[in-house]
């Protein structure tokens, strides 16, 4: 006996969905081997779509991400008016089968165009490093030459004039520092719709995983942005872990001019900072120059003017998305990047050595 059209229609479809999220569920939870993925996916696929795709969506002066969003909103609105004369049992039910269809393809999509690089070969089994140089000793080393350097940049970090060093030129030199073999393409900065929300949640920017877009909190000081744009093209190259991120930022900007590099130093100075003793935290604050100073009540008073409800609430989202996608840490690998300055092993000119084959 055959099938009515309709039905035969109604269980392709729904066979369908059903491979869809079956599909999500295993990617989710089948692991991977971190060797393969930085092979075949992080320096292989992903490098050549991020090298092609970034480099389009910088020509669109809109976050692609937003025009994403609202078509979403709109496509639900509309799905909904359709469903207006359905029992609310029914209706319940369609929605709640579409959004877990929905989460699931959005789910793959961000997999395949960026989310794998959360399992790629950590930086620190790429990098010659030495746990035993991560102590309280060199971390209070390391912050005092983030004070000297700091003292001595600040001039030069505020003076007018165009960069003598591009930060696209330093970020290229940090890649090639780390060995990679293709270049990723740098993002334009972008504003987005949700800048109020950037603010309010002390968001200083984000890397969009679907159109390989980087978006920057206009509220972000000049003296912060060139370590938050090398942030966000770090995650472009394909660095998705918090802290590995802050390392190639923190590379990029040690190259740059001298706002850039004081913008590196100077990050790196709040994270040293954060992982010292009380006292040590202190007498390194005394050593700090007046400029210095005022640019950190400067960060400090902008951060402040955020929503602590929001705030909050940002961070346990993100925290919660971090140890989903395999960053045991949460939102405690940012602060991670401390780790991986002081064991890693440096020739001149900040130069990372690598791990021998």
């Amino acid at each position: 006996m055959r099938m009515p059209q309709h039905r035969a229609d109604l269980t392709r479809r729904g066979l369908f969905r059903l491979a869809i999220v079956a599909t999500a569920g295993i990617a989710a939870l089948v692991p991977l081997s971190a060797h393969v993925i930085e092979r075949w996916y992080s320096t292989g696929f992903y490098a050549l779509v991020q090298a092609r795709l970034t480099p389009i969506t910088n020509v669109i002066p809109i976050a692609l991400l937003d025009l994403a969003g609202a078509l979403v909103v709109v496509g639900f609105i509309r799905r909904v008016r359709l469903l207006r004369g359905a029992r609310p049992l029914s209706l319940v039910r369609e929605a709640l089968g579409r959004l877990v269809v929905f989460a699931a393809a959005v789910y793959l999509v961000f997999l395949v165009l960026w989310g794998f690089n959360y399992r790629r070969t950590p930086l620190v089994e790429k990098l010659a490093f030495d746990s035993s140089r991560v102590t309280r000793a060199s971390a209070v080393t390391l912050a005092g030459e983030a004070v000297t350097r700091v003292n001595g940049l600040h001039a030069g970090a505020h003076a007018a004039g165009e960069p003598s060093v591009s930060l696209q030129q330093a970020f290229a030199e940090a890649q090639q520092a780390l060995g990679q073999r293709r270049f990723a393409a740098p993002g334009v900065p972008k504003r987005s719709l949700l800048a109020w929300y950037f603010r309010w949640a002390a968001i200083d920017g984000m890397t969009d995983p679907f159109f390989l877009e980087i978006i920057v909190n206009p509220d972000v000081l000049e003296i912060e942005r060139p370590f938050v744009v090398a942030h966000e093209w770090a995650h472009l190259a394909g660095y998705a872990n918090e802290s590995e991120a802050n390392f190639v930022a923190w590379l990029t900007c040690v190259r740059g001019d001298d706002r850039a590099r004081y913008s590196g130093w100077l990050a790196l100075y709040q994270h040293l900072l954060a992982a010292l003793p009380r006292d040590d935290r202190r007498a390194l604050i005394a050593r700090l120059d007046p400029g210095p100073k005022d640019d950190l009540a400067s960060i400090d008073a902008r951060f402040r003017r955020s929503a602590p409800v929001v705030r909050e609430a940002a961070r346990n989202v993100y925290d919660s998305y971090l140890k989903a996608n395999r960053v045991p840490e949460g939102m405690a690998s940012y602060d991670l990047v401390v780790r991986l300055v002081l064991g890693a092993t440096f020739d001149n000119g900040w130069v990372p050595r690598l791990a021998s084959p």
